[in-house]
């Protein structure tokens, strides 16, 4: 099947000026980077956030140049409450109030269940899951007194569909799932609003050092255009989200796929 190429880059159109955002996973060339460029360009003030401190500080200074005075930056294991508790902390101080939360952090894996270890199973989630709802906590503690917010997770088709070697991954994803719903019903009193988004393939350079070429083209293939998603293409449907014009949508989880069954 011959992939039908990527649309050109949208630009911002100001959708979430004067917002502040806490976009975690953020350092690299993936869904996180990218949320954090597409906020900044839509006119929000951006807290990076990630484990991998030497990449943050790159990322950072690379945004700074383009938007000064929106950008700033600090490390984050999510595994780890005393850093959460700190990043959340450090939104308010640096940026005097919090608007968005993006939860992108997470950890996947390939193993068979009979081959899977404790450690395997024990790592995936309490990155991709426990570090959700960690993230999630917190930011449901500052947002309940601010008079509303938005969180977003992201999620993963993966939580709803059947692959082999991804047993953890899928049951942390379908957690994600679940832990948005229910967060959506508690949040809703205090005008906040809870979704995520659930990409199937998007590329991006990290993806590429840690996948053959092979299983990259196959899971193209399996795409209704051919090809994965750009990064930003995800971002767009964060930015949604994040922004006014979801204002009545709280406790679902959007597809950002053209994967077939």
């Amino acid at each position: 099947m011959t992939g039908v190429e990527s649309p050109a880059y949208v630009p911002g159109h100001g959708l979430l000026k004067g917002r502040t955002a806490v976009v975690t996973a953020a350092a690299g060339t993936g869904i996180g980077g990218a949320t954090a460029r597409r906020f900044l360009e839509e006119g929000a003030r951006v807290l990076l956030s990630d484990a991998h401190p030497r990449r943050l500080k790159e990322h950072e200074a690379e945004l700074a140049r383009r938007f000064p005075g929106a950008v700033t930056a600090l490390p984050c294991d999510v595994t780890d409450e005393r850093q959460v508790q700190a990043l959340f902390e450090t939104a308010a101080a640096a940026h005097g109030r919090l608007d968005i939360v993006v939860n992108n952090a997470g950890l996947g894996g390939t193993s068979p269940l009979t081959d899977m270890t404790d450690d395997q199973w024990t790592r995936v989630l309490d990155v991709t899951l426990n570090g959700t709802f960690r993230c999630t906590r917190a930011a449901l503690r500052a947002l309940r007194t601010t008079g509303g917010g938005v969180i977003v997770n992201n999620a993963s088709v993966i939580g709803w569909r059947a692959q082999a070697g991804q047993a953890h991954y899928a049951a942390a994803k379908a957690g994600v799932m679940a832990l948005t719903r229910c967060a959506a019903i508690e949040a809703a009193p205090y005008g906040v609003r809870v979704n995520a988004v659930a990409p199937s393939l998007a590329h991006h350079a990290h993806l590429a050092k840690v996948t053959t070429p092979e299983l990259l083209a196959d899971l193209a293939g399996r795409e209704a255009f051919g090809r994965a998603a750009e990064p930003w293409e995800v971002a767009n449907v964060i930015v949604f989200l994040a922004s006014g014009y979801s204002s009545y949508m709280t406790g679902e989880t959007v597809a950002v796929s053209s994967q077939r069954a």
